[in-house]
């Protein structure tokens, strides 16, 4: 019987799917979706989906003014292969996870969830500085000090690779799930089927993604036994 509760931020790509079924398989789980102005909506329509399949409650948050105080390429519109000024990938969103992890840590206290997971990871983590361990720490302190409130900020994936994250699907039992119903790629294609899910094929995420999955396949001929080990 579960009887914590966690918080799932929960985007509807591979990291966030992952994660929402670790979470599940552990914890009574809620997810929470942010419609944040995303150049396209496959990702919010897909998660709401995959609540639905998974039976997990959801709540989806507006943040489409996001745009208006933020400069990306995941809300203008922009080439997302490039660089911002700063070095960064221009498909980063500053403060969007640090805004997600506000709102989510917001939620888990109504409801009373001692857990809140998030995907990011600092193996992977495509250049956002939000993503690292540093980070999380920072603002799981900030937060938990300003709300009087002891909330844990999970991170399954902190460590992990694309390969490594493919494989937890798979120990999850919900890799078929990332597969069919996870939406990963920028430019929000889901009329191209790969063997690693939807996806233009060309877009940074779908390159990463593409990648990932090459590589599990190929560690999970050669050395399968080993790769598991590490998660049990």
């Amino acid at each position: 019987m579960k009887t914590e509760k966690a918080v799932v931020i929960f985007s509807g790509g591979q990291d966030s799917t992952t994660c929402l079924c670790w979470a599940n398989n552990r914890y009574e789980t809620t997810a929470i979706t942010f419609d944040y102005g995303q150049s396209h909506k496959v990702e919010v329509l897909q998660s709401k989906e995959i609540c639905r399949l998974l039976k997990i409650p959801q709540t989806i948050i507006n943040l489409s003014f996001l745009h208006e105080i933020a400069e990306s390429a995941l809300l203008n519109g922009g080439d997302v292969s490039k660089t911002n000024e700063k070095g960064l990938p221009s498909s980063f969103v500053p403060n969007r996870n640090q805004l997600f992890i506000t709102l989510a840590h917001s939620l888990a206290q109504k409801i009373g969830a001692k857990i809140l997971v998030t995907g990011v990871c600092e193996t992977d983590y495509s250049g956002y500085p939000d993503c690292r361990r540093e980070y999380i720490e920072a603002i799981s302190s900030a937060t938990n000090l300003g709300s009087h409130s002891d909330i844990r900020i999970i991170t399954p994936l902190m460590d992990l690779n694309k390969a490594e994250t493919f494989l937890l699907a798979e120990k999850e039992s919900c890799l078929d799930l990332v597969l069919e119903q996870s939406h990963t790629c920028y430019l929000g294609d889901r009329t191209t089927r790969n063997e690693w899910g939807y996806g233009c094929g060309d877009c940074p995420a779908c390159k990463l993604r593409k990648k990932g999955w090459e590589d599990y396949m190929t560690q999970k001929e050669n050395n399968h036994t080993t790769l598991i080990d590490k998660f049990l």
